[in-house]
């Protein structure tokens, strides 16, 4: 048995399975299919030609700890997934997202609250994105990455697996902290491989490459290859790699 409020707007051909929780004022296009179990808090609005697999939560408003650095805002925008979206199996995009056109998000990702990702991006399986970052468009963040509050990532980016970045060189511990919170920049086309680590603040320029297990301690360079702890210099980016000759 579902519940689908009288106040939401289901488009011509979209089904809907069994036990979905449909909020007020949510607006679905046509030719959607919402699989068993998912939850469209209210005010949510997705385009035509979108998939959300089971189990999935979209529009949930975010929980804060007492002692939580982000202050509670008095209202959150809804969520908005736009045309030809793919949604995953066990997904929780949070109110306040912005997800662009046949973008994929994987099972079990997370999306937290006023995050932008951009059209043809993959948010791949058990990936978090953080609240207040930006990720463009035509990007590739692979399984269980881990993209921390305030990061911005640009369009033609690559994640590997297992990649964690951080956005506090206090650890946690004093008020000073509160002054210095800022995630990573990853421009145009930068790279990061496997198991990577990326510390608060730090900037990855077009085309650069982190080598897998790096831990970057400095901004990378345009178009160069960082490797090692601590991540050093080790040759540019061949040419055929570049961007712009793909």
């Amino acid at each position: 048995m579902n519940y689908i409020s009288e106040k939401s707007n289901i488009g011509e051909n979209t089904k809907i399975g069994h036990f979905a929780v449909v909020e007020d004022d949510v607006v679905i296009g046509e030719n959607c299919i919402i699989g068993n179990n998912v939850v469209i808090h209210k005010g949510s609005k997705l385009g035509k030609n979108i998939r959300v697999d089971d189990n999935t939560v979209i529009g949930k408003e975010p929980m804060r700890s007492v002692n939580s650095i982000f202050k509670e805002e008095k209202k959150y925008e809804p969520c908005i997934i736009e045309d030809g979206c793919l949604v995953g199996a066990g997904v929780i995009i949070y109110c306040g997202c912005k997800i662009g056109e046949n973008t994929l998000v994987a099972d079990l990702a997370t999306i937290r609250e006023n995050v932008t990702v951009g059209v043809k991006t993959i948010v791949g399986r058990g990936v978090a994105i953080e609240n207040f970052c930006s990720v463009g468009s035509n990007c590739k963040i692979e399984t269980n990455a881990y993209i921390t509050a305030y990061s911005q990532i640009e369009d033609s980016v690559f994640i590997a697996p297992g990649v964690v970045t951080s956005n506090d060189n206090y650890a946690a511990r004093s008020k000073e902290r509160y002054n210095h919170f800022k995630g990573v920049t990853v421009k145009k086309g930068g790279r990061i491989g496997a198991q990577a680590t990326i510390l608060p603040g730090k900037v990855i320029e077009n085309d650069a490459f982190v080598a897998a297990g790096s831990v970057v301690t400095k901004n990378v360079e345009k178009e160069s290859i960082v490797a090692g702890n601590p991540a050093k210099y080790l040759r540019n980016v061949p040419l055929d790699q570049l961007l712009e000759n793909q």
